[in-house]
């Protein structure tokens, strides 16, 4: 593997490193793209070396998405060139790039939902044919689940659609490291820790580690700074569609990321800055389903509450009752004001894929835009932009589809659903996947204000760090609240010991 401090010296369009050329696995030269009037990309220089892993950060819309379609080969260039281990690629695209051993797992996850894991490991490998492919197909996405997820629990003839989030990320990750007649140099991996819980997600880390170790290479996308500058061995930043900086990753550390990619500085930790809530009028008290000791959810009027513990322990069905209370009775819960949702899986649970993004702003306030018995677009636009403008959408026009936004801007439209309603109880059920870092703590920072306004929010959150914003945090296991910490004795170690109990 290169060494981040090697000295390096351009031989045309190669690397030497020590005496032994390495040919980039793929580079990409001036690399520009628009979208109408839209400049996503502005002259991107990037490249990949074998045995490499590059670190790529910057704040949502910056163009990090755009170029690794373009690596992916599922976007051409409007102009630059794309070489691919010093050869020059002319056609590149998505078989192109499998038959050269590029592979890519997408934020927004692309599983056929009605297809079995089996048989979505097929798509990607046309050589599994003839009678019995579903086994072979099986026993190829089982072997690479066991090897990166250990005690994953998936079938591979489990229903894609059937699956929790985190565990489609698992199989999407999986999926792209297993092997058949095509190489597999090149992975770009797209927000991949997004829905996994803390222990998955290192999972995941180490494995890419012994997969860069034993000479592949990984594009690393993430908005959790630690991961890349724990992980890559160089690290690319993009501003608005350019390359802004780019160097060994011991080079960095979280405040000269941050500052590189614009914004963000000033922000104070939550622990540090928020004063002790003081307990208002009773908001929600719910009790999970499997709970059978007295242990129940409570939360009170200002109140931030964390749900934490492992994905997929009853974190968001917990969620789900009590927005489904809010609306009618149900035994075990209890809900005193309106309440609105902001779900992590947006393409399923957020957003309204035909309509503008006003309009996916302003459906949960349907009441204020009525004018007489329709809905006034001029109070939906004054809507819209005033939270366009708290909140930060980049967007020239928010008539646009919502699918017009990268995946973070959809998140905060979802955001600006939510906070824009008249609810009282925000439910946010992990819902800064794909959120870059300053946008975080800038939402960290606005729900600190709603709070001090009465606001109640719950909190699931697979990113512990974020529970640094809460009052008491829950942990769960099997369904079950197993833990209640106070923000004064919150710590991962606690919390992972929670969520396993005795296995911990």
């Amino acid at each position: 593997m290169p060494q981040a401090n090697a000295d390096i010296i351009r031989l045309d369009g190669a690397e030497k490193h020590f005496g032994a050329v390495n040919v980039d696995i793929i580079r990409l030269d001036g690399a520009e793209k628009h979208f109408g009037a839209v400049r996503a990309l502005s002259g991107v220089d990037f490249h990949v070396g074998a045995g490499e892993c590059v670190g790529l950060v910057g704040h949502n819309g910056a163009g990090k998405s755009t170029l690794m379609h373009m690596v992916a080969g599922t976007l051409v260039p409007d102009s630059g060139k794309i070489v691919v281990r010093g050869v020059t690629e002319d056609n590149f695209s998505v078989p192109r790039a499998q038959q050269l051993g590029i592979r890519c797992v997408f934020q927004e996850l692309s599983l056929c939902p009605n297809l079995s894991v089996a048989e979505n490991t097929r798509i990607n490998h046309s050589s599994l044919t003839g009678f019995g492919w579903r086994r072979k197909a099986a026993d190829l996405i089982a072997a690479k689940l066991d090897e990166i997820f250990p005690d994953h629990g998936i079938s591979a003839f489990d229903i894609a659609g059937d699956l929790s989030i985190g565990r489609r990320q698992m199989v999407e990750v999986a999926r792209a490291f297993t092997l058949t007649q095509d190489p597999l140099d090149l992975v770009i991996l797209d927000e991949p820790t997004s829905s996994l819980d803390a222990h998955t997600a290192g999972q995941l880390l180490a494995f890419v580690r012994r997969f860069v170790a034993g000479g592949g290479s990984c594009i690393l996308i993430s908005h959790v700074l630690g991961e890349v500058l724990q992980n890559a061995d160089r690290i690319v930043v993009m501003r608005d569609g350019k390359v802004v900086a780019a160097d060994a990753a011991k080079s960095f550390d979280r405040d000269r990321l941050v500052t590189a990619m614009g914004g963000a500085e000033g922000h104070q930790k939550a622990a540090t800055e928020t004063a002790k809530t003081v307990a208002g009028p009773l908001r929600v008290r719910a009790r999970p389903t499997r709970q059978q000791d007295g242990k129940e959810l409570v939360a009170h009027a200002g109140e931030i509450i964390g749900l934490a513990g492992l994905a997929g322990h009853g974190q968001t069905d917990l969620l789900l009752a009590i927005f489904n209370a809010a609306g009618r009775a149900k035994a075990g819960i209890e809900v005193t004001a309106p309440v609105a949702l902001v779900a992590g899986d947006r393409q399923s649970d957020g957003i309204f894929p035909q309509w503008s993004i006003s309009e996916n702003i302003g459906i949960r306030s349907l009441a204020r835009l009525r004018s007489g018995f329709l809905i006034s677009p001029q109070r939906e636009a004054e809507l819209a932009d005033f939270w366009q403008k708290k909140i930060g959408i980049r967007t020239p026009d928010m008539t646009n589809n919502i699918f017009s936004l990268s995946g973070g801007n959809q998140q905060k439209a979802l955001f600006a659903r939510a906070l824009g309603s008249d609810a009282r109880i925000v439910l946010m059920d992990d819902p800064m996947r794909g959120v870059d870092i300053g946008t975080k703590l800038e939402v960290y920072d606005l729900v600190r204000e709603e709070a001090r306004k009465g606001r109640t929010f719950l909190w699931y959150t697979t990113e512990t760090e974020e529970l640094d914003n809460c009052d008491h945090v829950y942990v769960f296991k099997n369904g079950r609240i197993v833990a209640n910490l106070r923000r004064d004795e919150l710590t991962e170690e606690k919390i992972i010991q929670s969520s396993f109990g005795d296995a911990a």
